[in-house]
């Protein structure tokens, strides 16, 4: 079992629903959904990947929908098409409240695309509505890596507005024990750490095709 204690809480007592293990048992299904429509009663048509700054959304997210042969989404990259700037810039002059609203507006704006992956930012499940709109199409399922295994991904990189701080590591654990009620609203949980890229989104496949064939 995957215990995470290095200067901060353990992953298991972020998720103790999910109780996260190695290998076959790196994927838990929610099928309920802890308040939100259950998996059995929806119509899946895309799959939205969720999950904290660094968990391997977007490189995943490319590699599931070449394999599927749907059109990939970052909702990221959409919002800065939509302001003309980037995150860091919207950050900085417009503040989070204005990016919050952005993505609320592109999510809402994914629901009547079909055969798409949706890779989205690491603090958009916090919004139960973005959530609420994603579970209306999607699978929504939620990338987990430990706070040392996201460190090393991001470090050095200079488009986190919000790990632009002393002490980022810090700054990360704070961030995902605030966002992890959010991320147990999805409906498969997979752990990323040291995996290749490949097995992960193999391990995404099989959850989509088992969501999308009702088993």
């Amino acid at each position: 079992m995957l215990h995470y204690r290095r200067g901060g809480r353990n992953i298991n007592s972020l998720f103790p629903r999910w109780n996260l293990d190695r290998g076959r048992q790196s994927a838990k299904i929610n099928r309920k959904g802890h308040g939100l429509n259950p998996l059995s009663t929806r119509a899946i048509w895309n799959l939205a990947l969720i999950g904290f700054m660094g968990a391997g959304k977007s490189s995943i997210g490319r590699l599931v929908a070449e394999h599927l042969q749907f059109d990939f989404v970052d909702t990221d990259d959409l919002i800065e098409k939509e302001a003309g700037k980037t995150v860091a810039e919207i950050f900085a002059e417009q503040g989070e409240a204005v990016f919050r609203k952005y993505e609320r507006e592109v999510v809402e704006g994914l629901g009547g695309r079909r055969n798409i992956v949706i890779a989205t930012g690491g603090g958009l499940a916090t919004d139960a509505a973005n959530m609420a709109s994603l579970k209306r199409h999607a699978l929504v399922v939620c990338l987990w890596a430990s706070p040392e295994t996201i460190l090393e991904r991001v470090a050095g990189q200079t488009h986190r507005p919000l790990l632009q701080t002393a002490n980022p590591e810090a700054r990360i654990r704070e961030l995902l024990e605030q966002r992890a009620p959010a991320y147990r609203q999805a409906d498969v949980l997979i752990h990323t750490g040291s995996r290749p890229s490949k097995d992960v989104a193999q391990q995404v496949i099989h959850q989509f095709n088992l969501a999308r064939s009702g088993t």
